[in-house]
């Protein structure tokens, strides 16, 4: 049986989700093609990331969202448990994720990709253990960090490699906490019920890690050594098989064509170190849409649409990638061990963010989202914010700069943004928020 579907999403994560609800706002007709992940999964989320779901579309996923937990850290020897995290089920939210495509039109297909064919203006895809063959004008690559990406350059990080196991014990109260050893780290959660998730990371060139057979036992030994995994560990026993997960930066030099792009961990995925796994996942998705409607209704900017995307992916992936490396490198008891070494100098060495002054604050041209396109428009761009500020709570911010920067000497900044119509305790503030990210400095 022969299907035709104008856009076809891969994947049904937060990712794919995002984007295949945003084009059906759009008016698109999309089919989602998806398959449940291999094994159960336990997340930890901010408040951050839940708003961010929320504001992707994400209801009915979020209808049976725990509550908050206590988090408690121990890196470079010092212990802290001032955060909390909301755990989540992955396999729930996937659930919860896939009603709320249906309820918003999406048509989805369960089952496993097989064989995916570019052809001259379409692309063919295959199922497993099926005859059914789906006929795509766009593709959407949602499948996360293992997409395959044949033909495709990619920049990696170090390799590395997250071995999870599950344990069994009493009733508890939920918690995680994340704990640094000699090679790698380790994060540990708890359900209500008594299911325990223990992960450890290790750097796969010098971790020497043993066959298979062994690696539940070399995992439960160095678990053993560690203060913060008693509680997970005590009363409770290993249950299942240990499963091995790449978790190795990576980002697609290449992230969208003329009539493809790749969202979530498929266009960059990030050290799950940083914790904001779903949201930055979520950050592309929510502006593939835009990219994507561009490419398709506006060809003639679809140069602009596309460097459009792939500065977004990239800049998102280089601000996750140092939050990384600036958490590893305050790891100060092995800097010279492999695991250490590597990762507190990658990607780079510069600042995560950069010292804006007045100097640095222009007034340029860049592509933006509009109405549901890609289009050029006058940003301010800084040295912390290299891809520019269009709009501040709805303000466009190129006249406001160009009107400071041009105003008479002797006039003040509260004058001038009054002069340019702004109410007084409006200016007021915005006045506030200019001096606090130095993009102008008060005069003698």
């Amino acid at each position: 049986m022969n299907q035709s579907a104008q856009i076809v999403v891969l994947g049904g994560g937060p990712a794919g989700g995002a984007t295949a609800i945003g084009l059906t706002k759009l008016g698109y007709k999309v089919t989602l093609i998806t398959e449940p992940r291999p094994f159960k999964a336990v997340e930890g989320i901010s408040e951050r990331v839940v708003e961010g779901l929320r504001g992707a579309g994400f209801t009915k996923a979020l209808q049976n969202l725990p509550a908050p937990s206590p988090r408690l850290a121990s890196w470079n020897g010092e212990a802290n448990s001032a955060n909390t995290e909301r755990l989540i089920n992955r396999t729930e939210l996937d659930v919860g994720i896939l009603k709320d495509l249906t309820d918003a039109g999406v048509t989805v297909i369960h089952g496993r990709v097989g064989k995916v064919t570019q052809e001259s203006d379409s692309h063919r895809i295959e199922l497993k253990h099926s005859t059914d063959v789906i006929t795509a004008d766009f593709l959407v690559e949602g499948r996360g960090r293992a997409a395959p990406g044949t033909g495709l350059k990619r920049l990696r990080g170090t390799e590395t490699v997250s071995l999870l196991q599950y344990w069994k014990g009493e009733p508890c109260r939920p918690q995680s906490a994340a704990e640094s050893f000699q090679d790698g780290w380790a994060w540990m959660a708890a359900w209500s019920d008594g299911t325990r998730y223990l992960q450890l990371t290790f750097d796969v060139g010098s971790a020497d890690l043993p066959e298979k057979a062994q690696l539940v036992e070399h995992c439960n030994r160095i678990l053993g050594t560690l203060p913060g995994a008693e509680p997970f560990m005590v009363n409770a026993v290993p249950t299942g098989e240990i499963h091995a997960r790449t978790s190795t930066p990576i980002l697609c030099n290449e992230p969208v064509g003329d009539n493809w792009i790749r969202v979530g961990d498929a266009a960059m995925a990030v050290d799950p170190l940083s914790g904001n796994g779903i949201f930055q996942a979520l950050s592309s998705a929510l502006q593939a849409p835009a990219v994507i409607n561009t490419l398709l209704k506006q060809p003639e900017n679809a140069e602009l649409a596309k460097r459009f995307y792939q500065q977004r992916v990239e800049h998102l992936f280089y601000r996750f990638a140092r939050i990384g490396r600036d958490f590893y490198a305050m790891e100060q008891r092995w800097p010279e061990l492999s695991f250490w070494k590597n990762r507190s100098h990658w990607p780079d060495n510069q600042p995560l963010h950069q010292v804006t002054d007045p100097d640095s604050v222009q007034v340029t041209t860049m592509p933006v989202v509009s109405n549901g396109y890609i289009h050029e428009a006058e940003v301010v761009v800084t040295n912390d914010q290299p891809l520019g500020i269009w709009h501040l709570n709805g303000l466009a911010m190129a006249p406001v700069v160009r009107a400071l920067q041009n105003r008479p000497s002797d006039q003040t900044v509260s004058d001038c943004l009054e002069q340019q119509g702004m109410p007084a305790e409006n200016a007021k503030g915005l006045h506030g928020w200019l001096l606090q990210n130095r993009w102008i400095v008060e005069k003698v």
